[in-house]
């Protein structure tokens, strides 16, 4: 029997939006919309948000959110089991967040995965020089 938190995490879907008007940095809550591009329904985007926020202050203060922390963490954001490891899953298949060791840390890999599309799109489809990206 496969339990909820051992479920696969290998990747997610991500909103990429043209309009420049759109852009994550040009909101007044980056991190929201930020989070509302990874998930559909806007109280999760939250609760995300939330969660990665703990994860943020907590690995500051040398005391990392540890992975058999999730009965407490059930009661803070108030859901049920299967809905904190899906957000958790998407969290970790975007690359944002890892769970290594039984601790949760955010992630460069998000940004890693980003760069590296934007590089590729820059010079193999569009034909520019790196320097000008």
């Amino acid at each position: 029997m496969t339990l909820v938190k051992d479920a696969p995490r290998t990747s997610t879907s991500f909103v990429i939006r043209s309009d420049a008007n759109t852009r994550v940095t040009a909101s007044r809550d980056p991190f929201y919309e930020l989070m509302r591009r990874l998930f559909q329904d806007e109280r999760t985007a939250i609760r995300a948000e939330r969660f990665l926020e703990m994860i943020l202050e907590r690995e500051a203060s040398g005391n990392p959110i540890r992975t058999n922390e999730w009965h407490r963490l059930l009661d803070e954001f108030e859901i049920s089991r299967s809905s904190f490891y899906a957000m958790r899953n998407k969290l970790l298949g975007a690359g944002m967040i890892t769970n290594k060791k039984g601790v949760y840390r955010a992630s460069g890999q998000f940004s890693k995965d980003l760069v590296d599309m934007a590089k590729w799109w820059w010079v193999a489809v569009l034909k520019r020089d790196l320097g000008g990206l």
